[in-house]
């Protein structure tokens, strides 16, 4: 026993001196190589002005321990900019630019000591950045409780588009719910404003904080109220997929559990999985908010499985017939996305916050006023006709 002890203490010895002669050789991080002498500079740079970016193609030092190149410049807006660009690369995209004046960019080679090479100084001038040709896309139009803005994006940019109001001291600021995005049809309500005039400010701004000018405009909202689920009545027409449930839990106020949520069957084959209900009296409609039904599958929601819709038609109609899809108008179709993109029964958080509340399916401002509404399931997560669907809110004017 003695010996084991006494090697286990040797052990620990040469551990500990190991440790502390790593230690020592710490050298932080400074660069492997000691080499003071600066590399040759960069040539024949040539310059590709673009929409709020500049390209630049190079010719490369031939030093051997050249590590990378690296342009430097200052925006418009006095944002300090460094872009790098290694040296298996002949090529480097500079971004940042609002476009309306000439920019100075020092461009250097770096060795692996991190010494720098003297400055090539050139001079660009990118045209103007994608949120001004936005801007003049841009139109704001009176919608049901606020305005509706919409806007040609076609580069993808990610901007901004802050729509503003007066604060108390009179200043204007963003809303709470401006648009941030990167699609390239811009196409979104803002709602949630009293029917009254209001007073907008709309500039638009990209992710380096360039900003167009202001557009003013004065709008008054439409008026738009949550249709009373109380006149509602579920309906059943012959071409109506058969069902275990009835056509009132599409209204019944139960947003979560299955008993009080609406399924098709899934041993039917039909050509249409359709539902159909009154909402009581002819509406001019707004928006419908659909929450899909959410399986509990291993201990989690998953909204994006089985039954839940992922590609549907609304419907609607003043005149009841024999189901013929002939005689109702099309009111919308939609496409539900899931944020993640993950594979189908994989979810994560952004899936859930994006399902969990459900989500509104806007109606066109120029569809007719209806009283019928018919709810047909093209497409469901699981490849399938059949919809599971939790809880229809419908929001409109029956005052129009």
């Amino acid at each position: 026993m003695k010996k084991i002890v006494n090697y286990w203490f040797l052990f620990l010895g040469i551990f500990a001196l190991i440790i502390t002669t790593s230690c020592s050789e710490d050298t932080g991080h400074d660069p492997l190589e000691k080499n003071g002498n600066a590399p040759g500079e960069v040539s024949n740079i040539a310059i590709q002005n673009l929409s709020g970016k500049v390209r630049l193609t190079y010719t490369a030092p031939s030093d051997e321990d050249l590590l990378y190149i690296v342009a430097e410049y200052t925006l418009e807006n006095g944002r300090e900019m460094e872009v790098k660009s290694s040296y298996y690369s002949n090529t480097m995209l500079l971004e940042g630019f609002s476009g309306l004046s000439e920019i100075t960019v020092n461009v250097y080679a770096v060795n692996r000591s991190e010494v720098k090479s003297q400055p090539v100084t050139i001079t660009v001038k990118p045209k103007k950045a994608a949120i001004f040709a936005i801007k003049e896309s841009l139109t704001a139009q009176t919608d049901f409780g606020g305005l509706r803005i919409r806007a040609q994006n076609p580069d993808t940019e990610d901007i901004a588009i802050l729509v503003m109001q007066r604060n108390d001291q009179g200043d204007f600021e963003p809303i709470p719910n401006s648009i941030y995005t990167s699609a390239s049809e811009i196409d979104q309500a803002l709602r949630g404003f009293d029917t009254i005039n209001q007073e907008f400010a709309i500039a638009v701004r990209d992710r380096w904080l360039n900003v167009t000018d202001t557009i003013f405009t004065q709008i008054k909202p439409l008026f738009e109220q949550l249709i009373p689920r109380a006149q509602f009545k579920g309906l059943k027409l012959s071409n109506d997929a058969k069902a275990d449930y009835p056509v009132s839990n599409l209204f019944d106020g139960q947003t979560f559990w299955w008993w009080g949520s609406y399924f098709t069957s899934r041993t039917v084959d039909t050509e249409n999985h359709l539902v159909t209900f009154d909402i009581g009296q002819i509406t001019k409609l707004s928006r419908l908010h659909i929450w899909n039904f959410s399986e509990p599958i291993g201990g989690q929601q998953l909204y994006y499985y089985l039954g839940a819709m992922k590609q549907f038609r609304i419907w609607g109609a003043n005149e009841l017939n024999d189901g013929d899809l002939s005689g109702w108008t099309l009111l919308g179709e939609y496409e539900v996305v899931k944020p993640s993109g993950l594979p189908y029964a994989q979810e994560n958080n952004d899936d859930l916050v994006a399902a969990r509340d459900g989500a509104d399916y806007e109606i066109p401002i120029d569809a007719p006023a209806v009283r019928y509404l018919r709810i047909q399931c093209l497409e469901n997560w699981a490849g399938g006709e059949f919809m599971a669907v939790s809880e229809v809110q419908v929001f409109g004017n029956p005052n129009f």
